[in-house]
């Protein structure tokens, strides 16, 4: 039980770390380009970003999240639910279920932009404001994520 709780709570740290790194520099890095090429690079961003290992850590979190919470259910071992499962709601909402109807919605309108077309700087500054404050939001969920698994380990 130990072992899966750590490995959610350092999945969850990991996620929350990627995630953190994009509102402490890249977002910001970005923001200091002319928006076509803010556009164009976060475009790019979004398609590198489809791979197996970011998913792999992404969901993989999630898939953990759920085995740790369904083993601690029914483990026979005095495993603290309460940290267990506000990790696992934590996690699976507020930084997955904030990802897909937050900021791919965004990053999707983003991808059909043109860098160079008439819209494009209006629509470069509503998505800089919408996805970093999702991305805080999912930042912040995966952190207390990984707090609360750590929680649960430490009370058991």
């Amino acid at each position: 039980m130990t072992t899966l709780i750590f490995a959610s709570a350092i999945g969850a740290a990991l996620v929350s770390g990627i995630f953190y790194a994009f509102s402490t520099f890249v977002m910001r890095a970005l923001e200091r380009l002319p928006p076509r090429d803010g556009i164009a690079a976060m475009q790019s961003i979004n398609i590198a970003v489809i791979n197996p290992l970011f998913f792999l850590v992404f969901f993989g979190t999630g898939v953990l999240c759920v085995v740790t919470t369904a083993a601690s259910l029914m483990s026979d071992l005095e495993v603290s639910l309460g940290p267990v499962i506000i990790g696992c709601v934590l996690y699976l909402f507020g930084c997955i279920g904030i990802t897909i109807v937050g900021n791919v919605p965004l990053n999707d309108k983003l991808a059909n932009t043109d860098p160079d077309g008439p819209e494009a700087e209006t629509l470069w500054s509503l998505y800089l404001g919408r996805w970093n404050l999702w991305n805080h939001l999912r930042t912040a969920a995966s952190l207390a994520a990984a707090v609360s698994f750590l929680i649960s380990a430490g009370a058991t």
